[in-house]
């Protein structure tokens, strides 16, 4: 079995100084294997390390880092086929994380999974999602 590791540069406009926690914290942006890209979780925090108040800003910081992580291997959101977004203060957050989505995800859309939580890795993080893409010429 092959593994890849996808690495995400230092110095990458969409992620900037927030690279550092991949080392930090011993975990890699996304692994492909068997055909899959299995992006890990993504936080809505800005390239300077801070955190937007919203929760429409953090999810579209969130997916844009996706959609980096995708590009880097030659794909886009169509090539996502499973996502699981995890939520703090769900019921209050819901309305403006599903616009955000609506904004920024299109038809195909990929299976989804909304998880409500009590809290995620920092105070005032809202929303942290991960993801998984296909390769379209990955064997079936």
């Amino acid at each position: 079995m092959t593994i890849h590791t996808v690495e995400v540069p230092e110095g990458n406009a969409v992620f900037g100084q927030t690279t550092s926690a991949f080392a930090s914290f011993g975990y890699s942006a996304a692994v492909r294997a068997h055909g899959l890209l299995f992006i890990a979780g993504t936080i809505g925090r800005r390239a300077d390390g801070s955190i937007p108040d919203t929760i429409e800003e953090q999810t579209e910081i969130a997916f844009r880092k996706i959609e980096e992580i995708l590009r880097l291997e030659n794909l886009d959101t169509s090539a996502l086929v499973d996502v699981t977004s995890y939520h703090v203060d769900i019921r209050q957050h819901l309305t403006g994380f599903v616009e955000a989505k609506q904004r920024l995800v299109e038809a195909p859309y990929p299976t989804w999974t909304i998880i409500g939580v009590s809290g995620l890795a920092s105070p005032g993080l809202l929303v942290e999602i991960r993801a998984t893409a296909a390769y379209p010429h990955a064997p079936r």
